[in-house]
């Protein structure tokens, strides 16, 4: 395991479990993902193999949450083909060019096109009607001085944010509201989620695109989604903005939260990530988290996971060049999973958090 470029870790009660049970695709209710632009693509090949491992003969509801681009790979798991709409995502997102620096409003534009790439002609549909998928989008409705999209009083509600969240993370609260967009055929066992409000809406026809356009929508970067069919009234942005990582116990004591990251920590908050004491510990108790090893992401181009800042930094066929190496490189996390699970050594290789 030491040399591994993967690695399978679980919070304690979740351990227990496995230990007492099997690392089995059943023990699982719940998928996080979560928010991180470009860092998706580290994962892509990952996801590709676990759609099908968890997916494969499930009878039990399975409740996939994501924030930002968390939502929008779960999106693709949700479809009937998750293969082909990863690889649509993948190709449409990689293939993003911008001329210039681009304003918040072609980039808006541009989300909506890879987002069309990405749905297809009846991703919506399949979505809705999957058997046992049950996505849910996390947003963040905006307030005050926080919902306009004029750059000055944008740039000081956000501001205030930074400084309300430095002092106390509830203080958010002020700013934003947690705002899920839930399937409706069952209750999500993370309805109850704690340390913010939460305000619930049902995710329909109507609303699942934009739902999806909102949770991606990082304040300055794109537009802010306004008025969505069946939720309160606002602008809806960037779910990250409150739930960066997640740090909340999610499976609401039902099964366990099956989590594909691309850290091996949790930073709760957009906000919290220059914080070094904001990182989740306790949520994690009835968690599995999968993530590549810091070797093997020092070994990647650049020596880093891919981030936003590539788009400032590199020329448009630097940038592809770099990422399309980058999700080359990681079929390798994809090959591990799959071998321990041909061998039936998942059990065997999970450490504690």
């Amino acid at each position: 395991m030491s040399h591994s470029p993967l690695k399978l870790r679980a919070g304690a009660a979740a351990l227990a479990q496995i230990r007492r049970d099997g690392f089995v695709p059943e023990a699982f209710s719940v998928m996080a993902g979560a928010s991180g632009g470009p860092k998706w693509l580290v994962l892509s090949q990952l996801d590709r193999v676990l759609a099908p491992w968890i997916l494969k003969d499930r009878v039990a509801p399975l409740f996939l949450l994501g924030s930002s681009i968390g939502a929008w790979r779960f999106a693709c798991l949700a479809q009937s083909d998750p293969l082909a709409a990863i690889d649509r995502f993948e190709e449409a997102y990689i293939g993003q060019r911008y001329e210039t620096r681009p304003s918040a409003r072609e980039v808006t534009a541009r989300s909506r096109e890879i987002l069309d790439v990405m749905l297809g002609d009846s991703g919506v549909r399949e979505i809705l009607g999957s058997p046992v998928v049950r996505l849910n989008v996390m947003t963040a409705r905006s307030r005050r001085a926080t919902a306009s999209d004029a750059r000055p009083v944008l740039l000081a509600g956000l501001a205030m944010s930074a400084l309300a969240n430095a002092a106390n993370r509830k203080w958010l609260g002020w700013f934003y509201v947690r705002s899920l967009f839930s399937d409706p055929r069952d209750e999500p066992p993370f309805a109850g989620m704690s340390g913010l409000p939460l305000e619930r809406a049902a995710l329909t026809a109507d609303n699942l695109d934009k739902a999806i356009l909102a949770t991606g929508s990082i304040p300055l970067v794109l537009e802010g989604v306004r008025e969505i069919e069946g939720a309160a009234p606002g602008t809806y942005r960037d779910g990250g903005i409150i739930d960066y990582h997640f740090d909340e116990e999610l499976s609401g004591g039902r099964g366990l939260v099956f989590y594909p990251h691309f850290y091996g920590h949790i930073v709760p908050g957009w906000f919290d990530k220059g914080l070094k004491n904001r990182r989740g510990r306790a949520s994690l108790d009835r968690t599995v988290l999968i993530h590549p090893s810091p070797e093997f992401v020092a070994g990647l181009p650049n020596s880093r996971i891919p981030d936003r800042k590539d788009f400032e930094t590199m020329s448009n066929d630097d940038r592809i060049r770099c990422w399309q190496r980058v999700v080359a490189e990681c079929e390798r996390l994809a090959e591990t999973f799959a071998e321990w699970s041909e061998r039936g050594q998942l059990e065997a290789v999970v450490e504690p958090l």
